[in-house]
């Protein structure tokens, strides 16, 4: 059985975002972290792995030549197999791009029977939430999103979804696609031993020549910005907000102040 986790490595938004001049993320000029919905989906993974016998865990990303570091992490916290999805011809894509490679070099690992694919439910540098299920629409495989729970026994998944006003339990199918939420686990740390192991454990880079056989790859066009049918018109930082003002007290005066206040401001 291989449980296939997509990983992505993603701007480090908590910190100021860098822009190009023609109003594009500058993405060389950012820190990176590894996305954490997709670690969700990783130590999801690496505990079915521990629970069930004979599960490989395959980590994939598309991105630039440093995305190594992230998956020799992932390969550190437990992962058996990484494999990079690398070209400048990848470069620029919007979602539907992206999911037609990330679906082209899935089907080059191979899914099985039994075997599940599991994506975070989205990325935080676009918070689309739409990567995992266009790849499980291009699978043709059954998919469930917003997973908090997973149950993997006598080879029968059974996971929770969340919804809005409450929660939804569903078996679903191997192969399958799943998008993991954070509330589903706190993911590990990498382990001494793991450290140590990262670079022996098979990792393999995959350039446009060797997905473009895919029929969702083929030709250059329908891959990276080429292949993108929306693109992003602009990013930037949000102005800074003032600093607000502090009312001290709990007496008349206070709530006087505080009406006057918003009165001034037309909210009230």
């Amino acid at each position: 059985m291989k449980i296939i986790v997509c990983v992505k490595q993603v701007p480090d938004t908590s910190g100021v975002v860098a822009v190009k001049a023609d109003g594009t993320m500058d993405r060389a000029a950012m820190a990176t972290i590894s996305n954490p919905d997709d670690m969700n989906a990783l130590e999801a993974a690496l505990q079915i792995k521990e629970t069930q016998e004979n599960v490989k865990v395959c980590v994939v990303s598309m991105g630039p030549p440093p995305t190594e570091s992230m998956l020799r992490e992932c390969l550190a916290m437990g992962a058996d197999e990484a494999y990079l999805v690398s070209a400048r011809e990848f470069g620029g894509a919007d979602t539907w791009a992206t999911s037609n490679t990330l679906a082209a070099a899935i089907e080059k690992i191979g899914v099985e029977q039994g075997d599940i694919v599991m994506c975070g439910r989205q990325a935080i540098d676009g918070d689309t939430a739409q990567v995992g299920p266009q790849i499980a629409e291009k699978l043709n495989l059954p998919q469930v999103t917003y997973v908090t729970a997973i149950d993997f026994q006598d080879g029968v998944l059974t996971v929770r979804r969340e919804l809005e006003d409450g929660y939804m339990t569903i078996k679903v199918q191997t192969p399958c696609v799943l998008t993991c939420i954070k509330e589903l686990n706190t993911p590990r740390y990498m382990s001494v031993p793991g450290v140590m192991e990262c670079y022996s454990k098979p990792y393999a880079v995959w350039d446009y020549e060797a997905l473009k056989e895919s029929k969702w790859v083929g030709p250059v066009e329908n891959v990276g910005l080429k292949g993108s049918p929306t693109q992003v018109y602009k990013s930037f930082s949000p102005p800074v907000k003032g600093k607000g003002t502090m009312i001290e007290g709990a007496d008349k005066a206070a709530c006087e102040q505080l009406v006057s206040m918003l009165g001034d401001k037309h909210i009230i």
